[in-house]
């Protein structure tokens, strides 16, 4: 049994049909017009009707960047892209002819993770994918965590410091602002701009201009041993594990999967993020730890877990 899943990112929409193991067999992106909801829904209508021709498919998942209500129908806000209380499966429905259901990005993800990936052996799984912004999906005794509106799992949006950076969302001290690739090059520029000396090998490797940094740049100087970008995903780390610590407090996961872009550093962010959600979670010498791992689903997620979803 074959399902259609698509992940619709800021710029591009990535499409797959994918079976039951949580294999891709056929893909085709679009670009994502961003600021127009009508031709996001045709860019997506037009990539199902590609892929459907050569492929009889059950059903549609999609995985949208935003709030998506519970009965995973609307998208009742996303902050990059053009939906406000839209009625993203009807319209695709109409479109496509087959049912879609519709699922957070990161939760699409989350699950391909807990199904197909590193947390296939657990019950309770926290996914938190560190990208451009922040994102979680929580799955507990086997069950996607929704909440009552749909918006469980929103983590980039807890208050880490109170008073603190301003956040897309309009509040301040958000999470996100601490712990995602915006937040490592921001951390890495303020530092170059006041003559740290320790970034100046980041700095020289951009260019000579700080405002050239970038999150992978910082990445591949901390594999080669850097010492100020080693320092910047140590932060970066140390600042997530404090946040899933929190997180634990509530939820108690066995398992915690780490993705987006910025976990492709791998160790140098995970060990500082394991130390320090060690030192802060409450009641750590008396309760079994996690697993860490990183993701294994890579760029597919996001495409296997809506499919599978919507199966």
């Amino acid at each position: 049994m074959l399902s259609i899943g698509v992940d619709i990112g800021g710029t591009k929409i990535a499409a797959g049909v994918v079976d039951e193991d949580g294999r891709i067999i056929a893909s085709t992106t679009r670009r994502t017009p961003a600021t127009d909801a009508e031709l996001i829904e045709a860019g997506v209508a037009d990539a199902v009707t590609e892929l459907r021709a050569q492929h009889e498919v059950v059903g549609v998942g999609v995985g949208a960047a935003g709030f998506v209500d519970a009965d995973r129908r609307v998208v009742r806000f996303a902050a990059n892209l053009a939906w406000r209380d839209r009625a993203l499966a009807e319209h695709l429905e109409t479109a496509t002819g087959l049912p879609v259901v519709v699922e957070n990005d990161a939760n699409a993800a989350g699950w391909a993770e807990y199904r197909f990936g590193a947390a296939r052996d657990a019950a309770h799984m926290l996914m938190v994918t560190v990208g451009t912004g922040l994102g979680g999906a929580v799955v507990l005794d086997g069950r996607m965590l929704r909440g009552n509106g749909g918006f469980a799992g929103e983590i980039a949006h807890m208050t880490a410091v109170p008073d603190g950076q301003w956040c897309g969302c309009g509040r301040r001290g958000c999470l996100e602002q601490y712990t995602s690739g915006t937040a490592l090059v921001r951390a890495a520029k303020h530092r170059a701009a006041i003559g740290d000396p320790v970034m100046e090998p980041l700095v020289a490797a951009a260019g000579g201009d700080r405002e050239e940094i970038t999150g992978p740049l910082v990445t591949r100087l901390a594999q080669q041993g850097d010492p100020g970008s080693v320092d910047l995903l140590h932060d970066l780390g140390a600042a997530l594990g404090r946040g899933v610590a929190s997180i634990a407090a509530l939820l108690d996961p066995g398992a915690i999967v780490v993705g987006g872009g910025v976990a492709a550093a791998g160790d140098l962010l995970l060990e500082p993020a394991r130390a320090a959600y060690e030192e802060d979670v409450t009641a750590r010498m008396h309760r079994p730890m996690p697993t860490w791992a990183i993701a294994a689903m890579g760029n597919e997620a996001g495409i296997v877990g809506a499919a599978d979803l919507a199966r």
